[in-house]
């Protein structure tokens, strides 16, 4: 049987399926943190995209409460317990399908098992990025030796930089670098990783604005095919921030199914290029695998 996994975070929500192999069906951007309150919860426009999404879906893909399991991250775990409850009881009531909000240690959990490999023994540091929080995890010789949940993610520096996301962005990558950092501060890194492996859709992003990918020759998984030095994944950064090419209208362009997608790519380049600094990475591999891919190796 056909069975549905749903990744909804603070701004983007993939939807799944899996039957034999996990298939990105499509994903769709809200940013609830926009007039968001823990007291009061997402917004009443957000909720009712929320909703007019999920009933679009369900009647689309033909969800039921046994096909279909949502994994709810990011600023949804900020709610207060009551708003919490709400929340879940009318999602349940609406749509007869369960908005499974859960913690940072099971989302590490999962991200733990979507990224499980020995990649060879290399040192290995996990960036799993979000809207208001990223996580790190670190292998080693085939284990998991470090977690670090990071209080910072992309609606931060949305919020700080709104600038960023004009045509071509009016904010430096200097200057938000450097609000990263004082933002990690209080936060000690090793020095001594082979690499980075930066999630999230990472992999499609730099392919369509065509960063200098190589072969991927630290490891072979099967799905990280491809890595980019340091200095080129600056380069690329700083040509999606500031080349006429990649302005955010063409940015736009290049995702049609969920343009708004690209709003957080500017900023989202900056919190792993800060930590690529503090902990001294030259390699990156990009990739496109998130917790869902966690929950389906779970059940293997």
């Amino acid at each position: 049987m056909k069975e549905y996994y749903i990744d909804l975070g603070s701004s983007t929500t993939k939807v799944y399926s899996y039957q034999e192999e996990l298939t990105l069906l499509e994903e769709h951007s809200i940013y609830f943190k926009n007039d968001f309150s823990k007291e009061l919860g997402i917004s009443e426009p957000n909720k009712k995209e929320l909703f007019n999404y999920f009933t679009d879906i369900k009647q689309k893909y033909g969800f039921t409460y046994e096909n279909t399991h949502i994994f709810v991250t990011g600023i949804f775990r900020e709610l207060t317990y009551e708003r919490k409850q709400e929340l879940v009881k009318e999602f349940n009531n609406k749509l007869d399908l369960h908005f499974n909000i859960i913690s940072h240690g099971i989302e590490n959990y999962y991200l733990g098992k979507a990224t499980e490999n020995s990649y060879n023994n290399k040192k290995v540091m996990i960036i799993n990025m979000g809207g208001k929080t990223t996580e790190l995890i670190t292998f080693q010789e085939g284990k998991i030796t470090d977690r670090k949940n990071l209080v910072v993610g992309v609606a931060d520096l949305m919020n700080r930089f709104p600038e960023v996301n004009e045509s071509l962005s009016k904010s430096s990558i200097e200057e938000m670098n450097d609000f990263v950092k004082e933002k990690l501060s209080g936060i000690t890194f090793e020095q001594d990783y082979d690499c980075a492996i930066f999630t999230g859709g990472e992999e499609r992003f730099e392919k369509l604005t065509n960063f200098n990918l190589e072969e991927n020759d630290l490891f072979q998984d099967g799905i990280h095919k491809y890595k980019v030095s340091y200095d080129n994944y600056v380069e690329g950064t700083k040509r999606v921030f500031f080349d006429n090419n990649y302005t955010l209208e063409k940015l736009y362009e290049l995702m049609p199914g969920n343009p708004k997608w690209m709003d957080g790519a500017r900023p989202g380049a900056i919190i792993p290029l800060a930590i690529f600094d503090l902990a001294n990475i030259k390699t990156i591999i990009p990739s496109d695998v998130n917790l869902i891919h966690g929950v389906i190796n779970d059940l293997k």
